[in-house]
């Protein structure tokens, strides 16, 4: 039954497209003109084929002048192809205009529904199957085809006709009756073209949207066992109840997105971003999201407004000896595969109102369906579904051990890179009060200062940037695989070819010369690239309080950011800008505005203010931050003494910027992460300067959780792994974290039969012996010098000065001296807690 099932829908799809809305009438009208006779006031050509030259020819596809009297009506039209030898379709011109048409599609077939001039397309497009071979919609890309590549038709396997539907939405531009005639122009020709195009159809047959349900999955994979084919567009389609749809080929358990797109967008092709290939092995899988609030019954897959559909198109190409034009899958052959499923799978695309896709199917949709359809939801907003990330215990790449990370980075392949400090630390002594780096008799550091690593084993694949640096800081890499880094003590940034040994392709920035015009830095923290534009955006830094932005060739375009006044930072306010992250496709650079906890978005174009993001979780710091799309991932700083916030990472939803999941790692610890890079899968990286230390995170669902509500806020309940018990704060409601947590702090542990408050006493006993003990020995060598007190008791600086001892957690985190420090077993002071004020910013120098 389920293969009848199955063969029944496909048919179903075949015949109906995209169907309109149906009328009572519709049955019984058909129009019947026989001659192609166009209105004065179309524009069209009457003769159809028009020769282009002695192999090629143009085949005009028109309406021809209807007007339709009603909104969301579809019309049909057909046209034999007029020749009955073999041919092929190489390209598509539309013409319609956005103020009458909505959207188009073309169908190749071998008998339509009609043999009218037009028809109502509810009738039906094809009688047998209907290939799709294009589309155009209002704000959306048209159909292009790659050279060398194009459809079979004619002959004894292509299509003998095309039909073409078009849907007008809005009606009230005919309101002076006057006659439409929109269409397609093709171009075709009689020589036998190298690449056939294809279409190859993924959709569901069996899911079923239980009513009220906030997100159901529909899943769809098979294993791909044929020629290799070659993907360059795409095509979404569900009705009223979809939210995202999304493609993926699976190759060696690596997720290659082939498209993602909302179904309630114009559902025309969409070009693929990067040319993705598909070979015999692979696996091709799609996810459809739905929602059933506000259905009362069970919603199934069929063909009407009040069923659902589940359709992926993916359109390709194939070398000629090998083609095939279309291709079906309807199963779910690897079920577990989808717990792995990149997280942007589950994030909502938003639609604005004058773009939303009317599906017409049936004319009994309600208007609260309309309603619906408007309430999209915002961008990047993340439905709720399980999120977790947590540490890959079986990666090796932690004990890795190089110098001082200070960034992480992946390039286009999804390797990791790593930037890091070798031999050199930055401490106390690195700098003068003017920010001159005063150790440069050391020299650069003498080893790869850039290792490029296996994300699956942690080799070193690649490694460079050897006598170049002296304190490196930043990393980012652009989409064409280019370094950008940031050195604190030279005061510059630099470009770097990743495949050369060579010197860098541009720097910015003088040389050891700290300053604050177009020409100088002062100590840059971060670089990002814009992919669309290559506009350069450089964070400055430590003792500068600006974005800079450069010309893709490094000349100076502007700056913006101040240095941050009184308690409550404005807007626009920076206390050491220390990462950066750009959201393109919303035009948005984002900040992390280190020292003062918070995270600030600015538009590119603009540099306008969007929004902050701030959380009581962060506590008074964020170093770094990272974008996918829907998400933001950040890690905090150490606390100030006294502070409960942990050291930690975070992810946000980026739409509403709430906290969704919080994360640590299992072994070792946060002690000073200082950048995280994450990738579309939901693997995220963490470089930490302090232990020279970097994890990888990944998004699991083998956790075994459930999630409670209770007081609004959502706590996740997780049970016992079988090694390891970790303690995980999931709390997305970040307000009340800290709550939450002196909440922890006062439960007894259940199998403790000593009161909390004796062991309290206990604790305390020795620490107020030994601080009489320091201060009687103060108080003796204040009097054995016969000196004035220096003004009361510094616990920092007492237990600083004995040997092995660091100030950690007494004196104020560092607003400038970043990353002042050295591996915590040196037996050294570290000088990451130097809370001097500093002094003016040097004069700028030519």
């Amino acid at each position: 039954m389920a293969g009848v099932r199955s063969l029944l829908l496909l048919l179903l799809v075949f015949q109906s497209g995209c169907l309109g809305f149906r009328s009572p009438l519709s049955v019984f009208k058909r129009f019947k003109e026989t001659t192609r006779s166009f209105s004065n006031e179309c524009l069209g050509n009457s003769r159809p084929v028009t020769p282009i030259d002695s192999s090629d020819f143009a085949l005009d596809i028109r309406m021809p002048g209807v007007t339709p009297k009603q909104s969301d009506t579809y019309f049909c039209m057909s046209m034999r192809l007029p020749t009955d030898e073999e041919a092929f379709v190489i390209d598509f011109k539309p013409h319609a205009s956005m103020d009458t048409v909505h959207h188009m599609l073309l169908f190749g077939c071998n008998m339509p529904s009609s043999t009218g001039s037009y028809w109502f397309c509810d009738e039906g497009t094809c009688i047998d199957k209907a290939n799709i071979l294009y589309a155009w919609a209002r704000n959306a890309p048209p159909t292009r085809l790659p050279k060398g590549v194009g459809f079979r038709v004619g002959g004894e396997t292509g299509s003998k006709y095309f039909v073409l539907q078009v849907h007008y939405g809005d009606i009230s531009a005919f309101r002076d009756d006057h006659k439409d005639c929109s269409g397609v122009s093709l171009h075709l020709t009689r020589l036998p073209q190298p690449l056939i195009a294809g279409m190859y159809l993924m959709m569901s047959v069996d899911t079923v949207i239980p009513p009220g349900e906030k997100v159901v999955n529909s899943d769809i994979s098979c294993h791909y066992n044929n020629y290799p084919m070659h993907v360059f567009a795409y095509r979404v389609h569900t009705h009223h109840l979809g939210k995202v749809v999304s493609g993926y080929r699976v190759r060696n358990g690596q997720w290659t997105l082939i498209g993602r797109q909302s179904p309630q967008l114009p559902q025309a092709f969409y070009p693929v971003e990067h040319p993705i290939d598909v070979s015999f092995g692979d696996i091709l899988a799609a996810r459809c999201v739905f929602t059933g609030e506000g259905r009362t019954e069970a919603t199934h897959i069929g063909g009407t407004s009040n069923d659902e559909m589940c359709n992926l198109y993916i359109m390709y190409y194939m070398e000629a000896k090998h083609a095939v034009s279309f291709m079906t899958c309807t199963q779910n052959v690897a079920l577990d595969m989808f717990r792995n499923i990149p997280p942007e799978a589950n994030i909502p695309i938003p639609v604005k109102s004058d773009m939303v896709m009317m599906h017409g199917h049936h004319k009994e949709t309600e208007n609260k369906d309309k309603t619906s359809l408007l309430q999209q939801p915002k961008e990047g907003e993340v439905l709720e579904q399980d999120f977790h990330v947590e540490e890959a215990l079986d990666w090796p790449g932690i004990y890795l051990l190089p110098g001082q990370v200070s960034g992480v980075a992946l390039d286009p392949k999804n390797n990791l890179v790593i930037f890091h400090r070798g031999d050199h630390v930055w401490d106390a002594n690195s700098f003068d009060s003017m920010f001159v780096y005063q150790q440069r008799g050391l020299g650069p550091i003498e080893e790869d200062t850039i290792l490029v690593i296996d994300p699956n084993n942690a080799s070193v694949l690649q490694s460079s940037g050897k006598n170049l640096f002296y304190l490196p800081h930043g990393l980012s890499v652009d989409k064409d695989g280019n370094y950008w880094v940031t050195d604190v003590a030279l005061h510059q940034v630099f470009k770097l070819d990743a495949n050369s040994k060579e010197g860098p392709v541009l720097v910015l920035g003088r040389s050891m010369q700290p300053g604050s015009d177009q020409n100088h830095f002062c100590q840059p923290t971060d670089v990002a690239v814009d992919p669309d534009t290559g506009t350069i955006y450089v964070s400055d830094g430590y003792c500068n309080s600006r974005i800079v932005q450069f010309s893709p060739s490094g000349k100076f375009i502007t700056q913006w950011g101040e240095e941050t006044s009184g308690s409550s930072p404005k807007p626009g306010q920076f206390s050491i800008p220390h990462s950066l992250a750009l959201v393109p496709h919303l035009g948005q650079l984002c900040v992390a505005d280190r020292e003062n906890g918070r995270i600030q978005c600015f538009r590119m174009d603009t540099k306008e203010f969007v929004r902050e993001i701030k959380h009581a979780a962060f506590g008074r710091n964020v170093f770094a931050i990272s974008y996918i799309p829907g998400l933001l991932f950040a890690v905090n700083g150490k606390p100030y003494f006294g502070d409960q916030e942990a050291v930690q990472g975070f992810v946000m939803n980026f739409s509403s910027g709430d906290i969704i999941d919080i994360f640590k790692p299992v072994r070792k610890h946060f002690d000073m992460p200082h950048d995280i890079a994450a990738s579309e899968d939901g693997t995220v990286y963490v470089g930490d300067a302090h232990t020279n230390t970097v994890w990888k995170f990944t998004s699991t669902g083998k956790m075994e959780h459930r999630s409670v509500k209770k007081a609004g806020i959502e706590v996740q309940e997780i049970k016992e792994s079988e090694a390891v018990e970790t303690k995980m704060e999931n709390t997305p409601a970040s307000s009340e974290l800290q709550k939450m947590q002196e909440k922890q702090k006062l439960i007894k542990e259940p199998d403790s039969g000593v009161p909390v408050v004796l062991l309290t006493t206990l604790l305390v006993i020795p620490v107020v012996v030994l601080l009489a003990i320091a201060i009687f020995i103060r108080w003796k060598k204040s009097r054995a010098f016969g000196g004035k007190g220096s003004g009361g008791l510094n616990l920092g600086n007492f237990f600083a000065s004995r040997k092995g001892y660091s100030r950690k957690g007494f004196d104020r985190l560092s607003t400038e001296g970043s990353d002042q420090e050295k591996e915590e077993d040196d037996g050294s002071e570290s000088e990451e807690e130097y809370s001097a004020p500093l002094p003016a910013a040097a004069p700028s120098s030519s």
